[in-house]
């Protein structure tokens, strides 16, 4: 197959995700905590899935012969397995014969996992990494078995359901983890720009979450970040561009606009205190940046969340 088959259209979000796949966007869609869903397959009203990259990470279990495109590879399985997916490969769905076609998949943002550990760290969220784990049949049925759990506390009403989620979200990935897959993806060979943007993705994920232990964050622009790199901030910025199709600026913003709602609603700060230790000199300058993003004031948004 030709390496330039596919034209990557840029990112899908979940809002897009649902109006594809469903023709309708759900009423709380929440941006705060995050958000988390799980389906089972086939849909009804089944789609064909576009080349391209999601704003989210997708895990699926699926069982019937189909085809995966991760980039400009193919995986191919004729029965049943475990596939996860990310928001840095486009990727493609086809399911070869669609009537022999079930299973389940989850799909979930990186604000659903805030503070409960860092995603990207896990191989098989990796561009480089394992992606598709074939499976035998009681395997497919424990995973079925996990599936069921999830979709079992998104609509119980359970206190701390989304916590449990997250724990069977983990449970998937360690089990994909511990396991030997029959045939591996090939592994895509990640080039510069890559490497600069994971590293850069790790520089901003470390100075969190901010806490008694952890006051205040040391790097707050791109040339901040550009000088612990020890690279230009330009090749910084296109290398950020090039690999995830946003500004380095735009993604430190909405990283530091993410821990101020969750400093807001969680912590006992002031809005002084939270402005300082998100880098701000001055509070009216803290007011003004989420005043732009929000349309509400820090003390507003406190009060109604």
């Amino acid at each position: 197959m030709e390496n330039n088959i596919f034209q990557i259209a840029g990112f899908e979000s979940l809002e897009e995700f649902y109006r594809r796949k469903f023709e309708w966007i759900p009423e709380k869609l929440s941006k705060d905590i995050g958000h988390v869903n799980v389906f089972r397959l086939p849909h009804p009203a089944n789609k064909p899935v576009p080349y391209r990259r999601r704003d989210f990470f997708k895990a699926t279990l699926c069982r019937g012969s189909s085809r995966v495109h991760y980039a400009d590879k193919v995986f191919s399985f004729e029965k049943q397995a475990l596939v996860f997916s990310n928001p840095f490969i486009p990727y493609k769905w086809e399911h070869i014969e669609e009537e022999e076609v079930s299973g389940f998949y989850v799909i979930f943002n990186t604000v659903f996992f805030n503070q409960f550990g860092n995603l990207i760290q896990y191989e098989v969220f990796q561009p480089t990494g394992t992606h598709v784990f074939e499976l035998d049949d009681t395997q497919f049925e424990h995973l079925c078995g996990l599936f069921e759990k999830i979709e079992s506390e998104l609509i119980s009403e359970y206190i701390h359901k989304y916590d449990a989620i997250r724990n069977l979200i983990y449970e998937l990935i360690h089990f994909a983890m511990k396991t030997r897959p029959s045939t591996r993806i090939e592994q895509l060979p990640i080039n510069a720009s890559q490497r600069i943007y994971w590293l850069f993705l790790e520089l901003l994920e470390r100075q969190f979450p901010i806490d008694e232990n952890h006051t205040e964050i040391k790097l707050r622009t791109a040339s901040d970040f550009a000088g612990q790199l020890n690279v230009h901030v330009n090749h910084l910025n296109r290398a950020v561009k090039e690999t995830i199709g946003k500004t380095t600026s735009s993604l430190i913003a909405e990283r530091l606009l993410q821990e101020a709602k969750i400093m807001l609603k969680h912590s006992k700060w002031n809005v002084a205190e939270i402005a300082y230790a998100l880098g701000f000199t001055e509070v009216t300058h803290f007011n003004n940046f989420f005043k732009k993003y929000t349309e509400m004031s820090p003390v507003k948004f406190r009060k109604e969340f």
